[in-house]
């Protein structure tokens, strides 16, 4: 039944009790389609995945049916975006807007999230606990969105990369209390900032790390205290290895930029892939105008780099930054394009997309797969993905949470 919640790009039904989608392949493993299969949801759960006979057989009577002639996979995951910001050529300008008045641009982006197939996003920077509020009204069903998991306001030092968000901190003691008000606000992961950034024109440079090793030790002490992960933007090689060192649990950027150049340090890509830190590398979907802004030789070093982290083992997952310049919230079936290009098999893309993803924001056991138990984060698009990452550009169906939207 549908209820008028306002889908901008389609129609959002109620929860169903039951919800039957039968079609000529499902995604249910890294690269296995299970033919002209079913799979079954109750409520906000996937309760049974098949061949489409037997599990017609399962639903009842009444279940909603949905019949698809293309592919079913599971939910996308945006490992990083920032609904403050609205991806225009200077986005923190949106920042002198009041609080009401982003609540609704808020809304909007988080939406547009959802209709490309981003089924869980994670909100790494925010003013004023707005994420937070957006989240809950995904949560109760009042607003079509993503599964949204926030960090709220991100440690910075006075006058640092992203110091308009309020987040500045000096010491140790700042720096806790900053994890401690964040955790009550209800943050789900904790977001420090360890190196200077390019949003922010009059702060420290990209490269330029931005807090002592006493002090990260003392924010990821806290977020991991209250049992929190913790996301590190960190440009800057040395900043990667005092993030590292101090413990964080997924590198944002990881750019390993310097002073002169780059520098991938062999021996802190190991401790990486030792300790399972996830690499958010945050790749835009515009990735083939970087040659232009930084250079040819520069961007092949940084192109070149992700593979190196890939292939030597690192847990690269997906994340487009959406927020930020020129980067809007639709463009995650354009950043995955880019893994392609560096040669990694569109399975494996698909991977790092969904399941690996999950895992690395700690629902490895909630969402991320299209099996029985997990929530029902669901899309449909026209075509094989694994043999084409332009289908997910055809996305005609998303289901979240047991919930329905469809699109124009």
């Amino acid at each position: 039944m549908h209820t008028g919640l306002g889908a901008r790009n389609g129609v959002t039904t109620e929860e169903n009790q039951m919800m039957l989608i039968t079609a000529d392949r499902v995604l249910v493993d890294t690269d296995t389609y299970l033919e002209d299969g079913a799979v079954l949801t109750d409520g906000e759960t996937i309760t049974a995945v098949g061949p489409r006979e037997e599990v017609i057989r399962q639903a009842s009577s009444d279940a909603e049916h949905i019949s698809f002639s293309g592919t079913v996979m599971p939910g996308l995951v945006d490992a990083h975006v920032h609904l403050i910001f609205d991806g225009s050529p200077d986005p923190v300008a949106v920042l002198r807007a009041t609080d009401e008045e982003l609540l609704g641009q808020l809304r909007q982006r988080a939406e547009q999230l959802l209709h490309t197939g981003v089924t869980t996003a994670r909100d790494l920077g925010d003013r004023n606990g707005l994420v937070f509020r957006v989240a809950r009204e995904i949560e109760k069903g009042s607003l079509p969105g993503p599964r949204i998991l926030a960090a709220g306001t991100p440690a910075t030092p006075p006058g640092g990369h992203c110091h308009f968000l309020g987040g500045e901190v000096s010491g140790e003691t700042e720096a806790r209390d900053l994890v401690r008000r964040n955790v009550a606000a209800g943050a789900a992961v904790i977001k420090v900032m360890t190196s200077g950034g390019g949003l922010t024109k009059d702060g420290p440079r990209s490269w330029q790390s931005q807090f002592s090793s006493e002090e990260l030790h003392a924010l990821v002490d806290e977020a991991h205290s209250a049992g929190l992960p913790v996301a590190a933007h960190a440009h800057g090689a040395d900043a990667i290895t005092e993030a590292v060192d101090a413990g964080v649990d997924t590198l944002e950027h990881c750019t390993w930029m310097t002073e002169t150049g780059f520098d991938l340090r062999r021996d802190v890509l190991q401790r990486i892939i030792d300790r399972d830190i996830a690499v958010s590398v945050t790749v835009s979907p515009h990735w083939r105008m970087l040659p232009k802004v930084f250079g040819e030789e520069r961007a092949n070093v940084m192109f070149d780099q992700v593979r190196q982290m890939a292939e030597a083992g690192a847990r690269v997952i997906v994340g487009t930054d959406a927020g930020v310049q020129r980067t809007g919230f639709d463009g995650m079936p354009g950043a995955l394009t880019f893994y392609a290009h560096l040669g990694i098999p569109n399975r494996t893309v698909l991977d790092m997309a969904t399941r690996r993803a999950a895992e690395a924001l700690g629902l490895g056991g909630v969402t991320g797969r299209v099996a029985p138990g997990f929530r029902a984060d669901l899309v449909l698009v026209d075509g094989d993905p694994l043999k084409d990452l332009d289908a997910l550009q055809r996305v005609r169906t998303v289901v979240s949470a047991g919930r329905r939207h469809e699109q124009d």
